[in-house]
């Protein structure tokens, strides 16, 4: 059941990494959500904390990295969030 609950937690926590190095790459963040993102680590923040309460390793691995991952994502949000203004002729 360990082996189940870790690779569930691999797949879904490195689910995000493409997400992130797009992001970071094109220095585009104009497809992502805010609502997603504050819903999202919302509800990962209390399964983090769920994890850390049931004392369930694999739930609070993904969770604590799956946080990390979604926290980088709304800072380049933040940063790289607002389209440039292009100048008319």
């Amino acid at each position: 059941m360990l082996i189940v609950g870790l690779l569930a937690a691999t797949l879904t926590t490195t689910a995000f990494l493409p997400q992130m190095i797009k992001t970071w790459q094109t220095k585009s963040a104009n497809d992502v959500s805010y609502a997603m993102l504050i819903t999202f680590i919302s509800g990962v923040c209390l399964w983090l904390i769920y994890g850390i309460m049931a004392g369930d390793i694999p739930v609070i691995l993904a969770n604590a990295f799956t946080l990390v991952f979604n926290l980088v994502i709304l800072y380049l949000k933040i940063k790289y969030g607002k389209t440039p203004q292009t100048k008319r002729l």
